[in-house]
């Protein structure tokens, strides 16, 4: 992780010397460097390398005033007007063209000049912490109607004069990387305007950055502006003036991603109801109206009780009966067991015990019928996986193989790798879980999930029919919280009675969709 200290300030790019970026390395005012293409951070001298020396990119001391001139840009289309309202002058730097843009302190006080050399080589003389933005010194700091904000000072400049140079337009002092910082040390002069169009770069960066601003000010003041060409600079040159007003008039109204208007949920107001896929269990159909894509459904009961046998047979119903498209990621049996599961289905026979009367020729059709096809995928893996790896292969599953239902089987042995107290299998859960119902929103996919259940404290266990709740899942309360619906199995495998050690009750604990919970079906194995 980026060690940076908030109080930092982003002054320009370099090269970086360990991977070789031409501009991905970013060099801070407090003399520490970072490159955002390797993530290699280099200490400052002050942080106890002494051995590494500052940047020869940045004197605190001298302060260029008198040596420039305003003068006309002519590949930037920029006149020499426009240059010297904002004292943006033309000099050079040790033999050096540069063009010199003027900072000054909260007080207005000019303390800093930011260089432009060819090439996009930038340098700091004075002290650039804290500074106004490039351009605020022009403008009263009682606020206004509206207030321009672009990513650099040539695209200040290039607004500034679209417009005739007669409304407030600032730019941030370094880059999108200090786009924050630099709104931060501002904000009561940037607050004061009605309407704040952040104009920044149109690439990934900008946009980034952009929001983030957005981010700092009252509700409903901020406005995003992205033009057509990269930047407002380039927009200037290609003659594009009136497209610059009018993207900066036009600029909408931000807001946080995934909030929307009331008005603008017609179009999925007017979609028919999603239709569950019905399961072999007529009252659980009845309770949960079908299992749906879409949502995370949770399986669970005591320790050999059956709930990979019910999670499989909903998951065989689907393959076949509704000609959908599952992948099986079964944590704790071979593929070998998981095929004979699935045949055995078919034909109604443990076949993973027995195959007396069979030959391979059944076999080989009933294998045809049920796997034999590009609907059945199965993730060969054994014992618990690192989560980055498991969720990789759930999204390749939905994305790449089409599949309709992914059966985990199961939550808890994901983490049960882990040597660390209760707490950590706790927020692995969490972690797991919230990343399975984002994976399930983007793709709309459904996930039918086994999860184990917690020991009880006192009383009889679950293997002598023990009633089992929401609060007896294992491990987090993410379970209960972000799932949709909740089946238990609830089977006396001790009593002294063959009937009721074969016969297990499906019971619904949670039902977002419907909201019906209870005993359901009787299942007899």
């Amino acid at each position: 992780a980026m060690k940076r200290s908030v109080s930092s300030n982003f002054l320009y790019h370099t090269p970086c010397p360990h991977c070789g970026s031409s501009d991905a390395n970013s060099f801070y005012d407090d003399g520490h460097q970072y490159c955002f293409s390797c993530q290699t951070y280099t200490h400052a001298l002050s942080e106890g390398n002494d051995n590494e020396r500052r940047p020869e990119s940045i004197s605190t001391h001298l302060i260029l005033t008198t040596d420039g001139s305003y003068k006309a840009l002519p590949k930037r289309h920029l006149q020499a007007e426009t240059l010297a309202k904002f004292s943006y002058s033309i000099s050079t730097y040790l033999g050096k063209p540069v063009h010199i843009a003027p900072y000054y302190d909260q007080s207005g006080r000019l303390v800093a000049q930011h260089l432009r050399f060819q090439g996009k080589e930038f340098k700091w003389l004075g002290s650039p912490k804290g500074v106004q933005l490039f351009g605020q010194h022009l403008w009263r700091d009682t606020g206004g109607k509206m207030l321009v904000i672009t990513e650099g000072e040539l695209d200040a400049l290039s607004v500034s004069q679209a417009q005739d140079n007669r409304y407030p337009v600032v730019s941030i002092p370094s880059g999108a990387q200090g786009a924050v910082k630099a709104i931060l040390d501002n904000l009561q002069f940037v607050e004061s305007y009605e309407r704040v169009v952040f104009a920044f770069d149109n690439d990934d960066a900008g946009r980034k950055a952009a929001q983030e601003c957005a981010l700092c000010l009252t509700p409903g003041k901020a406005r995003l502006c992205f033009f057509p060409l990269k930047d407002a600079s380039d927009m200037l040159q290609a003659g594009r003036i009136k497209e610059i007003i009018t993207c900066i008039w036009e600029a909408k109204l931000w807001r946080p991603d995934g909030l929307i208007a009331g008005k603008d949920l017609w179009d999925d107001l007017i979609l028919p109801p999603t239709q569950g896929h019905d399961t072999p269990y007529p009252q659980l159909n009845s309770l949960v109206r079908g299992i749906r894509k879409g949502e995370l459904c949770l399986f669970t009961a005591g320790s050999g009780i059956g709930k990979s046998t019910l999670v499989n047979e909903i998951g065989y119903h689907f393959l076949t009966q509704h000609g959908l498209s599952i992948g099986v990621i079964a944590l704790e049996e071979s593929r070998k067991r998981t095929a004979e599961r699935y045949v055995g289905m078919h034909l109604n026979k443990p076949i993973h015990i027995d195959r007396e009367g069979l030959d391979d020729a059944t076999i080989k059709e009933a294998f045809d019928a049920v796997l034999n096809n590009d609907r059945f995928w199965l993730y060969d893996h054994f014992g618990s996986m690192d989560l980055d790896n498991l969720m990789g292969k759930i999204r390749y599953m939905i994305v790449a193989l089409g599949v309709d239902f992914v059966i985990l089987d199961h939550i808890s042995i994901v983490v049960s790798g882990l040597d660390e107290v209760a707490e950590s299998e706790r927020k692995m859960i969490d972690k797991l879980m919230t990343r399975l119902r984002s994976l399930i929103e983007e793709t709309g996919a459904g996930v039918l999930a086994i999860v184990h259940l917690k020991r009880p404290d006192g009383g009889k266990s679950y293997n002598e029919g023990r009633q089992v709740s929401l609060t007896d899942l294992r491990g987090s309360g993410a379970l209960e919280q972000l799932s949709d619906v909740v089946v238990a199995l609830e089977r006396n495998q001790q009593s002294d009675e063959p009937s009721e050690q074969n016969t297990a009750v499906m019971r619904v604990l949670k039902n977002r969709p419907v909201g019906e919970v209870g005993e359901c079906d009787t299942l007899v194995y």
